[in-house]
């Protein structure tokens, strides 16, 4: 498939040196905007020359750097329904994306979570894998997966994903570099494949945040509304304290979150940008209560001068900067929970309440700057021309 606009213009710093490079990004799937997209889409402007592999891709989902670009799609693009229904067709991404022919290409960037770093290279080219997360269904949420399912479902699913756990452990051997977006990702990778990645987090938009004059009375969650993002626990946390709690986002929990909600909870759906930039600047904190392999939400909502209330494990410890206990809030960015519960929820939101007025916007505005789109772009094309000058060095 073909996306006919005009191609996203070079940036201009990086460009050079990589320029004369065949480069191909496989990224598992575009069916939506999340982080992993993100990155494709620094990629797509760090590489103006590269083509795109994927399993599948809905059309009105297209990233705008990728308009005018090559982007290839696997046979299950054509399954009927498999846009909806894509994640009951794992047994098939293998087979899938084995059928891509990168033979012609010096640089593989393979955009992982889904999976994408299964495909084959030749022997001369740099397979570069930017691991988002080894995929968390098939291996440390495997159980909490298969708890949620049927037992028709369930018996299918794990005949599946032992075989696609089997596979996504050798195609670890045709990698020959690992990027972890944090180094709680890099310790998982250490852990399922028994390789060692560079740490480069992904780009945020951190400059489109802005210090608004007044804050309003309700808390924030931006997110998917999927069981292992934990956003009963916020809406339970909310309706003991009878705080007000606004929710962004959709997905397959939307009606039993809805069932547990009282009257202090509101859905607002899935936001056009502006309304969600509004969201951020207005609240009165932002509520993080799931475990996150990075997680982008915690670092926008920082963006905006915003604390963060956050489950105190995962990637949330290297974005945000605080505690569970006594704590200097003038020099801190948010509040961890150590218990995924709602109890534990609601007593960070007490402690929150006690220090509020000593969190200091600018500074948690300046804590994020690190994180900026540029400097993933910078970083990661760095990276990438070490490893190919290493390459041209051997041969």
């Amino acid at each position: 498939m073909q996306l006919t606009e005009t191609k996203s213009p070079p940036t201009p710093a990086i460009a050079g040196n990589l320029s004369g490079l065949r480069v191909a990004v496989s990224h598992y799937w575009f069916n939506g905007n999340g982080g992993g997209e993100r990155v494709v889409q620094a990629l797509a402007e760090i590489f103006p020359q590269a083509d795109f592999f994927c399993l599948l891709a809905a059309k009105d989902k297209a990233l705008p750097a990728l308009r005018g670009r090559r982007l290839y799609t696997s046979f299950v693009d054509r399954i009927p329904g498999a846009k909806r229904w894509y994640r009951y067709l794992l047994p098939l991404y293998p087979f899938a994306l084995e059928q891509f022919d990168l033979s012609d290409y010096d640089v593989v960037i393979s955009s992982e979570s889904g999976p994408a770093k299964g495909v084959i290279t030749s022997p001369k080219t740099c397979h570069i894998c930017y691991c988002h997360s080894p995929m968390r269904y098939i291996w440390d949420m495997y159980h909490e997966s298969c708890s949620s399912m049927n037992p028709i479902t369930r018996a299918i699913f794990s005949l599946s994903a032992h075989y696609v756990r089997l596979w996504d452990l050798s195609t670890a051997a045709r990698v020959d570099h690992f990027v972890a977006n944090s180094r709680y990702v890099a310790s998982r990778i250490r852990k399922y494949y028994r390789r060692e990645s560079r740490v480069i987090n992904p780009p945020v938009n951190v400059s489109a945040g802005y210090i608004a004059s007044n804050i309003g009375d309700h808390y924030l969650v931006v997110s998917r509304l999927v069981p292992y993002k934990r956003v009963d626990l916020a809406i339970e946390a909310c309706n003991r304290l009878q705080r007000p709690l606004r929710i962004v986002g959709s997905g397959t929990e939307y009606k039993a979150l809805r069932k547990i909600a009282g009257p202090t909870i509101q859905f607002l759906g899935r936001l056009d940008e502006q309304s969600l930039r509004e969201n951020y600047a207005h609240c009165r904190a932002l509520l993080f209560p799931g475990e996150e392999d990075f997680g982008i939400v915690p670092v926008e909502a920082q963006g905006y001068g915003r604390p963060v209330i956050a489950y105190g494990h995962g990637g949330a410890l290297e974005t945000i900067s605080g505690g569970a206990a006594d704590y200097d809030a003038a020099n801190c960015t948010g509040v961890f929970f150590e218990r995924p519960d709602a109890e534990s929820l609601r007593q960070a939101i007490l402690r929150f309440e006690r220090v509020e007025n000593q969190f200091r916007p600018e500074f948690i505005r300046r804590s994020v700057e690190r994180f900026g789109v540029e400097r993933f772009k910078l970083e990661f094309a760095s990276y990438v021309t070490e490893k190919v000058e290493q390459i041209a060095d051997v041969t």
